[in-house]
């Protein structure tokens, strides 16, 4: 062969060769799976040991609909056993819905204070505040107890602060129906208020001037919320209730500004 056509044949064979290490390559690159991105996840625990609410079921399906519009997995139990490290670090948040009474063993409360310590988010609906009396770590993520209440009647709340996500929708005075509690001691001070009853609006509050009915705070090490209200059934096919919700859950999954 010529000496010319050695060489040609020669280049030839090596741009072969690099041809098919590419393709080889290409193939390597292409079967690798691609990344899983992971959806945000909440627990949402509505175990009672006292009173029950029949809201719960209806409470439920308010958290499911908020999660499929908002991009996150809601699971709901009433098992106590999903309180373990292994258990919790599924979740970003867990929310006590409608909670009553002792709901936690010792082991399962301190695995849920090393959630809540690690950045865990928190939030309380109505009865959460009806729950663990005696657990000094959850006396200070509710804020308050719960202490008595009147009838169900119409009161109005007054928006005190709507850069936090779950009052930024609602009007500045805000009437609806609902269950007001009375709490134990008055946790300004300790909290950040968002909202307040307006005692003069209904009968039976023993508050005095000063009532709040929301509140946040990140003294703990995760976001925590609670709001009181939240009873009733109807209360979960109130466009502006759920607003409220949807916006808290948003707030303890670590969306939107910090408690202030």
């Amino acid at each position: 062969m010529h000496p010319l056509q050695k060489r040609s044949a020669f280049a030839l064979a090596i741009a072969v060769v690099a041809l098919l290490c590419g393709l080889a390559a290409a193939r390597v690159v292409s079967a690798r799976p691609e990344p899983r991105v992971s959806r945000p996840a909440i627990l949402v625990f509505s175990r009672t040991t006292g009173y029950r609410h029949d809201s719960i079921p209806a409470a439920i399906q308010a958290v499911r609909a908020d999660g499929r519009l908002d991009g996150y997995d809601v699971v709901a139990t009433e098992d106590p056993r999903l309180f373990s490290d292994a258990e919790l670090h599924r979740f970003r948040a867990v929310v006590f819905l409608l909670t009553t009474g002792n709901v936690l063993d010792g082991t399962q409360q301190a695995a849920f204070e090393r959630f809540i310590r690690h950045g865990g988010g928190w939030l309380g609906v109505h009865s959460a505040s009806d729950t663990e009396y005696q657990w000094a770590f959850y006396g200070r993520l509710v804020g308050a107890y719960f202490h008595r209440h009147p009838a169900i009647q119409t009161a109005t709340v007054h928006v005190i602060d709507r850069d936090n996500p779950a009052t930024r929708p609602l009007p500045v005075q805000w009437t609806r129906t609902d269950e007001w509690y009375d709490f134990r001691s008055n946790p300004r001070g300790k909290v950040h208020v968002l909202a307040t009853v307006d005692e003069r609006t209904y009968t039976g509050g023993q508050m005095g001037t000063d009532h709040p009915i929301a509140w946040c705070h990140e003294d703990l090490g995760g976001r925590a919320l609670y709001t009181a209200m939240g009873h009733t059934i109807a209360s979960y096919h109130e466009p502006l209730f759920l607003t409220h919700l949807r916006g808290a859950l948003s707030y303890v999954l670590g969306r939107g500004p910090a408690c202030r």
